[in-house]
């Protein structure tokens, strides 16, 4: 289980068990148009996963100010500690909504999981590494290499990418599987010259002064990032619900970006740390306004960055096949919210 971010690890196996209780006819994004979305919210609590990552902060702001109630909505957030458990609760429609990694969403399209991602919320910039020794100095001296890496998450996405940036693949190198966290003490003690990592590990190795990052999830936005994703069912019985609950989000990154010292110790004291000890980790990470997000979602994300994430899932091995923005992503509800 990943600390900080949802990761796959079961999740081919929890979605096969899963479907028999799930129609895969009803896979795909929902079909909702603005003018079906009612500007209030429907009666009823609104339930949403979320698991201890600093990018899903906002929610965690607007928690702690009450915004759910200033949109109307009674909102129940479940905290959970595993992957595994957020996507079964979404799978079995014991929540209706989840915050997982855009992979993670594709990864549940292409199992059958009928779900419609509504909202980017945030990217890791320089907070997803892949970091070396100093004899390393470029991707392309990594052939051969031993690279350590917890297979089936961001990382291995991360890696996947950049090997294939400058033509090669997972298979050019020789893999150390470890969890992430055990990567940064692999590299300092050199049983490894080559890991893959994140915040806020990164800083611990970074740190010591004996590695540099060779190659960070910024170099192409969005690659490693998050959604908001709403089992179809729900945007259909509740889609005043859900536009409610990205007015929330647009309402909670605001305070966020006007109160950073006070939004960052929120976050922080939900995740489980100090402020200080995820400064690295905050520099590292984008956490977008609605109009951001709005802006992505209709332009590069959905026409560039979703096929850059769809294919470098395929080359882990963590998709079979590709899944396009069209089969998951829904702008409708970040148009309505915005306008």
């Amino acid at each position: 289980m990943r600390t900080m971010r949802a990761t796959l690890g079961a999740v081919a196996l929890l979605m096969a068990a899963l479907l028999a209780g799930c129609s895969s006819a009803a896979s795909g994004p929902a079909k909702v148009s603005g003018e079906d979305i009612p500007d209030k919210p429907e009666s009823g609590t609104f339930t949403m996963g979320i698991e201890p990552w600093l990018g899903y902060g906002a929610w965690w702001i607007a928690q702690d100010k009450k915004m759910f109630a200033d949109q109307g909505l009674d909102t129940k957030i479940t905290n959970f500690s595993e992957d595994a458990q957020i996507n079964a609760a979404l799978a079995s429609g014991k929540i209706d909504s989840a915050n997982i990694a855009t992979h993670t969403a594709m990864k549940m399209i292409e199992s059958g999981i009928p779900i419609t991602a509504v909202l980017l919320e945030d990217q890791s910039e320089a907070a997803d590494a892949i970091v070396a020794n100093k004899r390393i100095t470029s991707v392309a001296q990594l052939k051969g290499q031993q690279v350590a890496y917890e297979e089936g998450t961001t990382s291995e996405i991360l890696l996947s990418y950049a090997l294939k940036k400058n033509g090669m693949s997972l298979t050019d190198i020789k893999k150390v599987p470890m969890p992430a966290a055990n990567v940064g003490a692999a590299l300092l003690a050199g049983k490894v010259d080559v890991g893959v990592t994140y915040e806020p590990y990164l800083s611990d190795v970074k740190a010591k002064g004996k590695a540099d990052l060779l190659f960070t999830a910024g170099e192409d936005p969005g690659l490693v990032s998050d959604v908001l994703v709403v089992r179809n069912d729900v945007i259909k019985e509740k889609p005043g619900q859900v536009l409610a609950m990205l007015k929330t989000w647009d309402q909670a990154s605001g305070y966020l970006s006007e109160h950073p010292e006070e939004g960052q110790a929120i976050i922080a004291k939900n995740v489980g740390a100090s402020p200080e000890s995820l400064k690295s980790a905050f520099d590292g990470v984008k956490i977008y306004t609605l109009s951001e997000s709005a802006e992505l979602m209709q332009g590069s994300f959905a026409k560039t960055t979703v096929g850059d994430v769809s294919t470098a899932a395929k080359d882990a091995g963590i998709l079979t096949k590709p899944v396009t923005a069209e089969q998951f992503l829904s702008d409708s509800f970040v148009k309505a919210a915005t306008k």
